[in-house]
């Protein structure tokens, strides 16, 4: 695969996500009003307006201010950066770059809120059915799990063919 289309691509889907999250975050905060609770499907899916002062499910809201900079922006600011560094300069696969874009594009969603919000991210979505359900998160919070999921299910993919291949 040349370069140019690994790069193209996988700036893209950074792009893409990232602004999928900033644009629904917008969105969120322009229309939706603390406590207001919208359901769609049977409650499967509910949109209502949070700020989240950690991360997952408000992990490290409480922690002290050295320790919430450290493991909440500093790591995963340098961890998206050389993420990105990586997918330009080294990452040979194109579905690998893309899915690595999408979960760096959900990362620096959430990393630029952290910057501008005092540590706040906007949370706005919830799926569920009955009690089993979701913690209230955001679209970068889907780029980064669903991105995830895909690249471990594509590298398992990749390991399958390679010991089919070398049989």
């Amino acid at each position: 695969m040349k370069r140019g289309a690994i790069v193209l691509a996988s700036l893209a889907s950074l792009g893409v996500n990232y602004l999928a999250d900033r644009l629904t975050k917008l969105l969120a905060l322009r229309y939706l009003t603390e406590g207001e609770r919208l359901s769609f499907l049977g409650d499967t899916v509910v949109i209502t307006l949070a700020s989240n002062a950690g991360a997952f499910l408000s992990m490290g809201a409480q922690w002290p201010p050295a320790l919430k900079y450290a493991l909440l922006l500093v790591f995963p600011l340098i961890a998206c950066a050389y993420g990105v560094y990586y997918i330009l300069v080294k990452e040979t696969k194109l579905t690998r770059a893309v899915l690595l874009g999408a979960v760096i594009g959900g990362g620096f969603g959430n990393l630029i809120d952290r910057l501008l919000n005092d540590f706040h991210v906007v949370d706005f979505l919830n799926f569920g059915i009955g009690r089993l359900r979701t913690g209230v998160l955001n679209v970068a919070d889907l780029s980064v799990t669903f991105g995830a999921i895909a690249l471990i299910v594509y590298e398992y993919a990749e390991d399958k063919r390679k010991g089919a291949l070398s049989r």
